[in-house]
């Protein structure tokens, strides 16, 4: 959360929120007191579980995002580096313009994630790229910096893209989409992915593989007592042969 908030110069952050029925009156409350319009709300549930809350408010609409593959800035140790507080560039799949609910995820993003013009505690510089990716109905989110050459004899020219490169800086995540609401933290639900499944279920599924596992395994213990017990060897004639010869 801490790394998303270094690349928002226009970011306001706040404490947590306690109480899990009047989220979203104590959330627009202070969204409203803050003067913000748009709003990321990290929740974590169980200590294992991280959604995302995107939210216009005080009218809506508002998605709902369970995120996974989260890398940290500290955890990757990327070679990218770029200015704090710059202007980024916001870059998108051409998925995005397929169905609608992708079109309203676009614009939410290019709302939140843009820098305002002009904003007093941004820098006048273009020097990183954030990039939003579809792939699997999951957004991937990576961030660059454009790296260019530093020599004077290699001035990059005006269209010059050739010689730019990007770096990742980090940090990595992915979103998964669960629900889009046309309130805000709430009201009629405008979209809902039918190909969500909850982090509760997949858990209770892993119980219920490991459960069979242990069931096969005393099942084929209880088999192999009742194969030795219908299949008695026969005494050995010869088995105490040599115990008198010390």
């Amino acid at each position: 959360m801490l790394n998303v908030v270094s690349l928002l110069p226009h970011a306001k952050k706040d404490s947590k929120v306690e109480s899990k029925q009047s989220k979203g009156n104590a959330l627009n409350e202070l969204l409203e007191l803050r003067s913000c319009s748009s709003c990321l709300f990290f929740e974590c549930r169980k200590q294992k579980d991280l959604y995302l809350w995107m939210v216009k408010a005080p009218g809506g609409p508002s998605v709902k995002f369970l995120v996974n593959a989260v890398h940290t800035m500290e955890e990757l140790k990327l070679t990218g580096n770029h200015l704090k507080g710059s202007h980024p560039l916001l870059t998108f799949s051409t998925n995005f313009d397929q169905h609608p609910h992708w079109k309203l995820v676009k614009e939410m993003l290019t709302q939140i994630f843009a820098t305002p013009k002009d904003h007093r505690k941004a820098k006048p510089f273009h020097d990183h790229v954030f990039v939003f990716s579809i792939v699997d109905d999951h957004v991937w989110f990576r961030n660059y910096q454009i790296s260019v050459p530093h020599n004077e004899m290699d001035k990059v020219d005006k269209g010059g893209l050739d010689k730019m490169t990007l770096v990742e800086v980090g940090p990595r995540f992915c979103l998964n989409p669960i629900k889009i609401f046309g309130g805000s933290f709430g009201g009629p639900t405008l979209y809902e992915n039918p190909y969500y499944v909850s982090p509760n279920q997949i858990r209770a599924l892993e119980k219920r593989k490991k459960a069979g596992k242990y069931a096969k395994k005393v099942k084929a213990k209880v088999r192999r007592k009742m194969h030795e017990m219908e299949n008695t060897l026969e005494p050995d004639e010869f088995a105490g042969l040599w115990k008198g010869e010390d």
